[in-house]
């Protein structure tokens, strides 16, 4: 007795395991760019951290002042780029690429304001983002006497 097929199915599973294994081999791309992407947000604003915490404490202390019963401190814009520019000057970048000091102020003279951006490129799929992108984070820390 001979079987009549009803469909030819030799082969049909090959395509389909080559486009699960596609879907799976971008998925992992996908999720390595985002966890590298993250790590290297938090590095940066880490060191923008770090920066702000030196900007904070950009006074002499000659010219803290007792008005209201406790000490107080006034930050002055240019003391505070001075300090954090030497503070990013001396410490190691933590090889951010174009690392750039985009803002260190104060706005109220109490808290210092460093704004950080740097080149962010993904570990593997650099040939679809040769010039990868520019990620920016900034922290402010403030000047308190306790």
């Amino acid at each position: 007795m001979r079987r009549v097929r009803l469909a030819e199915e030799d082969g049909s599973t090959l395509p389909l395991v080559a486009g699960f294994g596609a879907l799976a081999l971008a998925l992992v791309l996908v999720a390595a760019a985002a966890s590298s992407l993250y790590l290297e947000r938090k590095q940066l604003f880490t060191l923008a951290d770090g920066a702000a915490l030196v900007g904070a404490e950009a006074f002499d202390l000659a010219e803290v002042s007792v008005a209201t019963g406790r000490p107080e401190a006034l930050l002055e814009p240019a003391d505070v780029h001075r300090d954090v520019t030497a503070f990013l000057g001396g410490t190691p970048n933590g090889g951010f690429e174009g690392l750039k000091l985009e803002e260190a102020t104060t706005r109220d003279g109490e808290t210092a304001t460093v704004t950080l951006s740097a080149i962010w490129r993904p570990p593997i799929v650099t040939v679809f983002f040769p010039e990868g992108w520019r990620i920016e984070t900034t922290a402010t820390a403030r000047a308190v006497f306790g």
